[in-house]
């Protein structure tokens, strides 16, 4: 029996998954959490050190159930994007981690625009300058921290520095460098030319490599620490790489639909031609030479939880899943934005707010919460429709979260986005498509595709009904001129909240 090792190192919590390769399937998981700091508001950091001994814990506890440790061949990594480890001449880090969803930097996504030029900015990364990514984090620390800043060597992402303490070798790989803005997607190097637009020296950038490339052994301290031997380890990619390759997200036609606190639109791309003007993220594959557009609600299933624990806390979410059966698509005309955190595409605005339109008297509990999910889903089928103003052909799209633990949502997305919706048998994303990463870079399949095959099962299908369809065309049209008809209201309003 042989076994590689999947991490998945997201913002709250490490998962390490255990895969087998006879076994074909996920012989055990193990995860651990770790504090996230806020300590004023927009700040969002966490310890890097926490990191790492969260994730050899993980690693040594699942590897617990296997009696021969030899038989685990191979690690890889899934990890959240966008983050700083800024690193000192020791590889030591100078600071806590600003992590993805820290938003303390919108005076550094200004000043790229200006001193890079928004045109260029969009040719070299594909991407515009959000507060999430992070150029307009190492520019916070330049300014605000000079002192911490003038010790730097080297910058990382969060998956790529517990790697490193792993391996002791500093890089990092396509997927989570093009989340940085610093890096051309298409020539996948770093770019001089927004280092020296923003005045960053190029040398703070590591060494790159491809997901599937080898990225060195597990130390002395890693094995001590896990009771592994020198397993081979792998780069990895960033979390929705890596979520794209263990959901099956590996040739044109097929795009996911996830929906967990926020949700995300993922499709499969050629190559870096398509021009989306910087309305839906476009980053570097884990498969090699692919990438992968993108877009994202904020707040997705978090806009039903809110729902829920606002207006109905002592009713469950099958008790409210059963009342949205009972009205009719349109909710009895009863629409909902989901920007109640703002929205990211395809209006990259932090303070539109979400909108009940159209209430009247007898409307009920049921109508407000099938309003609530098609209004989260109305806000994915922005990005579904760029894609196919772009020519993308949509053949079938695998619903993922919590959209894709009820029927009656399901039934939904496939009407909304008028084609066959499918959910998995098992939903493991980030952490067994790090581990497709390594099995694959193993040699034990000859493509990630062949991988795909073994490890993504899809169970129910659910097709698009025409009447139903035709009906959501049209509230789309009307959900459409939402934000446009409340922007000025929602800016006006910011004063007072």
């Amino acid at each position: 029996m042989s076994y590689v090792l999947g991490v998945d190192l997201g913002t709250s919590a490490v998962k390490v998954l255990l895969v087998g390769k006879e076994e074909k399937a996920v012989a055990a998981e193990a995860s651990r959490e770790y504090p996230l700091y806020h300590d004023h508001a927009g700040w969002s950091e966490q310890d890097p050190e926490d990191w790492v001994e969260a994730t050899l814990e993980a690693i040594k506890e699942v590897s617990a159930s296997v009696n021969d440790k030899a038989s685990i061949e191979g690690i890889s990594f899934a990890g959240q994007m966008h983050g700083l480890v800024l690193l000192d001449k020791n590889q030591k880090p100078l600071r806590r981690a600003m992590l993805w969803n820290d938003t303390r930097t919108t005076k550094q996504c200004r000043e790229i625009e200006d001193k890079v030029g928004m045109k260029k900015l969009l040719s070299i990364t594909k991407n515009p300058a959000l507060e999430g990514f992070t150029l307009p984090k190492l520019l916070w620390v330049k300014q605000e921290e000079p002192k911490v800043f003038d010790q730097a060597e080297a910058f990382v992402l969060p998956k790529d520095y517990v790697r490193l303490r792993l391996t002791g070798d500093l890089a990092m790989e396509y997927s989570d460098a093009a989340g940085t803005l610093l890096f051309d997607i298409s020539k996948k190097a770093w770019s001089s030319d927004i280092c020296e637009a923003v005045g960053l020296s190029l040398s703070l950038c590591p060494p790159l490599m491809a997901s599937h490339e080898e990225a060195g052994v597990l130390n002395a301290d890693s094995r001590k620490a896990s009771g592994l031997g020198e397993v081979r380890v792998f780069a990895g990619g960033a979390d929705n790489a890596c979520g794209a390759v263990g959901t099956g997200i590996l040739e044109e036609g097929v795009v996911l639909s996830s929906t967990g606190t926020s949700g995300v639109v993922l499709a499969y791309e050629a190559d870096a031609e398509k021009d989306f003007e910087g309305k839906v993220h476009y980053f570097n594959h884990g498969k090699s030479d692919a990438y992968y557009s993108m877009g994202v609600t904020l707040a997705a299933g978090h806009s039903f939880s809110w729902f829920k624990e606002t207006f109905a806390p002592d009713r469950s979410f099958e008790e409210l899943l059963k009342l949205a059966e009972q009205s009719p698509p349109g909710a009895n005309g009863l629409l909902f934005t989901p920007y109640i955190s703002g929205e990211r595409t395809p209006h990259a605005d932090a303070d539109v707010r979400g909108s009940f339109i159209g209430m009247h008297a007898s409307h009920t509990l049921g109508d407000f919460t099938r309003a609530v999910i098609e209004g989260i889903t109305f806000s994915l089928q922005e990005t579904m429709s760029m894609f196919k103003d772009q020519g993308k052909q949509i053949n079938k799209v695998i619903a993922t979260g919590g959209g894709a633990k009820s029927d009656l949502w399901l039934q939904i997305q496939s009407d909304i986005y008028n084609s066959p919706v499918v959910k998995l048998k098992s939903e493991q994303g980030p952490g067994l498509g790090a581990a497709m990463i390594a099995a694959y870079s193993l040699g034990w399949y000859p493509s990630l595709k062949a991988a795909a095959d073994i490890f993504v099962e899809e169970t129910d299908r659910f097709e698009p009904d025409e009447k139903r369809a035709e009906t959501y065309e049209n509230l789309f049209s009307l959900y459409q001129q939402v934000y446009s008809a409340t922007k000025n209201l929602n800016g006006s309003l910011k004063k007072y909240r």
